[in-house]
């Protein structure tokens, strides 16, 4: 199977693809050229990177900012900003607030640090775009340039953390309307009744979007993980923890990309030996991710920024675009 096929597209729906890996593995340029290689097909697609250390702008070489940034025909990017991101969160929180009269919104820091999530803003913010994206099939592909491994399996377990607590905010919210209906008569400003039972509704909607998302997640017709690696012990380790983590989510880890492959033509001592240890760590990836498809990508010459060098590895990785690529 080419690396292509792995990508899966269901009429009028988003498909989800979340690339991985460790730090420094090259992450970034493989989102980056993904995401070019599938708006040259024609999908609309968007790009968001997750990770605080943000370099999706340095890659296409053009500012990128907090909301959808245009890129090129088909292809738009988001570079989500923590402050941005905090200041939404801590509206959201205000409102949750106002609805919800007596409720001690501590409970969410304390969930929060319970799930150590501290400060857990990016996940957050993550958790936030993939859920508005899930519901509005904007884009044909979004594709997630993703945190170093440990913020991405936080993100990923968002889904979890966030039900449980919306679902003991929803066990609060009902104890709190009966003691407010049964002190109604002796107590009648304890609050507005229709105004509580929206704010129940409200709560339910959330948590029902949240059980969605969760399933959108674990649909491989609908979501993937793309794991980036490079031919050294540390991340192929790193990486096999991450697919034994993914497993627990029900997320489809389908595809190991290989980067920074030292080309067979050695012309030097330093290259060849360079490249024998790699032949070694190449049989290492083949023997514990055979079951997955994997793509390699050779060392390059440059530091890959600029369309014309993404392309170059989009065309590694998937092959030249089709002629007349179909518009969905």
């Amino acid at each position: 199977m080419a690396f292509k096929d792995l990508f899966k597209f269901n009429k009028g729906k988003t498909t989800f693809v979340f690339i991985g890996g460790k730090g420094g593995v090259g992450k970034t340029t493989v989102s980056a050229a993904t995401a070019l290689w599938f708006a040259r097909q024609g999908k609309k697609t968007l790009v968001i990177s997750t990770d605080p250390a943000h370099s999706l702008s340095d890659s296409y070489e053009k500012n990128i900012g907090h909301n959808p940034t245009p890129i090129a025909e088909n292809l738009e990017a988001v570079e989500i900003d923590p402050e941005i991101a905090m200041q939404e969160y801590q509206a959201q929180m205000e409102q949750q607030k106002a609805m919800n009269p007596g409720m001690d919104m501590g409970m969410l820091q304390d969930q929060m640090d319970m799930a150590s999530m501290a400060p857990g803003i990016d996940e957050t913010a993550a958790f936030d775009k993939f859920m508005q994206y899930m519901t509005t099939d904007e884009y044909d592909i979004v594709v997630f340039d993703t945190a170093p491994t440990g913020h991405t399996l936080r993100l990923l377990s968002f889904p979890e953390m966030m039900d449980s607590w919306v679902g003991k905010m929803i066990k609060i919210r009902r104890q709190v309307g009966s003691m407010a209906k049964a002190f109604k008569n002796i107590m009648p400003f304890m609050g507005d009744e229709e105004e509580e039972d929206r704010a129940l509704e409200d709560m339910e909607e959330t948590k029902k979007r949240i059980r969605e998302a969760r399933g959108v997640m674990a649909d491989p017709e609908r979501t993937s993980f793309k794991t980036v690696v490079i031919p050294e012990e540390m991340s192929i380790y790193e990486s096999e923890r991450a697919m034994e983590a993914l497993a627990k989510y029900n997320i489809t880890a389908d595809g190991v990309i290989v980067n920074q492959i030292q080309p067979e033509e050695a012309d030097c001592e330093f290259c060849a030996a360079r490249r024998k240890i790699q032949e070694q760590r190449l049989k290492t990836i083949q023997q514990k991710f055979g079951n997955q498809v994997i793509a390699q990508i050779p060392l390059q010459t440059e530091e890959v920024k600029g369309m014309e060098k993404l392309t170059h590895i989009a065309d590694i990785l998937y092959g030249e675009p089709e002629a007349n690529p179909a518009s969905n």
